[in-house]
Order: C-alpha cells, then sequence, then structure tokens
C-alpha cells in the first residue's frame, strides 16, 4: 500500500493458521466493513466511516514499512484474504508506562471465538521479544472488554491493577475512560 521510498523488510509471520502481513488496497474495503461493525467497535467509542476507516489503514501501513513491525493485516490462506488486525504499536498518547509497546488486535466479528486473535497475537509477541528484543510489551483495554482480557490472560500477559489508568484521549465522564493494564516482561515470555 501507500508510502514513498522509505521502504524496509516488513516480515511476513506464519502461524498455523494465520498469515501476518503488510496491508494492500485490497484491505480497506472489508476494514471499513469491520470498522462499522457495532459489534466489534463495542469497546471504542464509535464505529468508523469509510473515510475514517481507510484513514487509519493509511497511518498503519507505512509504520510496518518505516519501522519493520506494527499492526499487520491477517489472511487466512484459502479463507479469507483479510479479517483484521494483530499486531505491535506505540501507545499515541501519554500515560504513566509510556512509552511502551502494546500488543492489539482487532478481527471482524465472523472470526471471533475461533482462537485467532490468541494465535496472532502470541506470533507478534514472539517477533517483540525474539526479534526487536523488547524487554515489556502492554496490552489495554476497557474494564468491561471480557473477551480481550481473556486473550491478554491466555497469551500470558497478568493484570496490573496498580497500572490501570484513565485513557487520556476520552472525555471525564465517558463510560469507556477506565482502562486495565496488562504486562508481560522479556523473562516471562521465556517460562511460556
Amino acid at each position: 500500500m501507500m508510502v514513498d521510498n522509505k521502504q524496509i523488510f516488513t516480515p511476513v509471520i506464519k502461524t498455523e493458521r494465520l498469515v501476518l502481513r503488510q496491508w494492500c488496497e485490497d484491505d480497506l474495503e472489508p476494514f471499513a466493513k469491520l470498522n462499522a461493525d457495532p459489534r466489534v467497535m463495542e469497546w471504542f467509542p464509535s464505529t468508523l466511516s469509510r473515510l475514517e476507516s481507510d484513514d487509519l489503514a493509511k497511518r498503519i501501513s507505512p509504520k510496518l514499512q518505516e519501522q519493520g513491525w506494527g499492526l499487520w493485516a491477517v489472511s487466512i490462506p484459502d479463507i479469507s484474504s483479510f479479517i483484521g488486525f494483530i499486531g505491535l504499536a506505540v501507545p499515541t498518547f501519554n500515560a504513566h508506562f509510556t512509552p511502551a509497546v502494546e500488543v492489539g488486535w482487532r478481527l471482524a466479528y465472523e472470526y471471533w471465538g475461533k482462537g485467532y486473535a490468541t494465535e496472532g497475537a502470541l506470533a507478534a509477541l514472539k517477533y517483540g521479544y525474539e526479534a526487536l528484543n523488547l524487554k515489556e510489551i502492554v496490552s489495554f483495554t476497557t474494564v468491561a472488554n471480557q473477551r480481550s482480557r481473556h486473550v491478554m490472560e491466555k497469551i500470558g500477559m497478568h493484570h496490573d491493577p496498580k497500572g490501570d489508568f484513565d485513557h487520556p484521549k476520552l472525555p471525564k465522564d465517558h463510560l469507556l475512560k477506565k482502562h486495565v493494564l496488562y504486562r508481560m516482561n522479556h523473562n516471562e515470555w521465556r517460562v511460556l
């Protein structure tokens, strides 16, 4: 997709069932559909318009190309060319735990409950710890998002109650303002 000559190698990560890869133009339409689905966006402030979704994709893709890591587009060979994204990102806000690298995911509703988020997140953690030699990776979500919290626990992260925070990009009285912080350090990864 969409960057100038500042391109470096972006790895393709293959798991048992998934391919984590660079974004392409064909991903924009299914990404917009995913971002317009209220079930997928339940724990975000709102769904995204097509323009907002395209803008998000166009911010994600260059990060992969510039850094060699980021939020990879996810495919299931022979089933679907795009089911969402999984990967690593640097939070774009200031908090007591930033700067940091987070692991995150957003998958189309029809691919929930099949272990894809867990499988892809484990691959992203492996890349973060083994290829990038990161010391710690975090993840966070709103308090009530039990599905994402369950994935965080399944991939070996632990809830740090002292790290819970109010998301600085949300208004003071917003229902989703309170977030939980999960952590994993390099030593914890090695014993998994």
